[in-house]
């Protein structure tokens, strides 16, 4: 099995909880796990692992949700990312990062931000803002509030 490593800014995070159980929503895309009661507030989780055409997340001991703080359409989106581990909080010297890869014209690489190499390991940097696009965001957002 591939193992995939991506890495967000820590701009976006606001902290990163142990995973429990999410609620279900229905109707929602197959990506939103469903959302979290976060000391009273409403969060949507996305499943990130079905968000890039890889399956759902099967949850275990070390898996957490990322909360993120989004800028969207002027104000502050809060989405929670679930992921399998997160492994370290570490800091990337801007002159490490390297460009996104070109994929071509068919696939969508707009949310990746670069690729860095940490500790030999080559690290996909995600673009927050672009992990989820306006249109789905804001679906999200209009279906979670009603």
């Amino acid at each position: 099995m591939k193992k995939y490593v991506f890495a967000i800014s820590t701009e976006y995070v606001r902290e990163i909880i142990e995973y429990r159980t999410v609620t279900a929503v229905p109707l929602m895309p197959d990506f939103v796990r469903g959302v979290y009661n976060l000391r009273g507030e409403v969060v949507p989780v996305i499943d990130l692992a079905v968000r890039f055409g890889k399956g759902l997340i099967n949850t275990g001991n070390r898996s957490c949700i990322i909360i993120l703080d989004i800028p969207f359409e002027g104000a502050t989106a809060t989405l929670g990312a679930l992921v399998d581990w997160v492994e370290d909080v570490v800091e990337v010297e801007a002159n490490s990062i390297e460009p996104a890869p070109t994929f071509g014209a068919r696939l969508q690489a707009h949310f990746i931000r670069g690729v860095a190499r940490i500790e030999e390991q080559l690290v996909i940097l995600l673009k927050a803002e672009h992990v989820l696009s306006i249109d789905e965001m804001s679906a999200l957002i209009k279906k979670i509030n009603q």
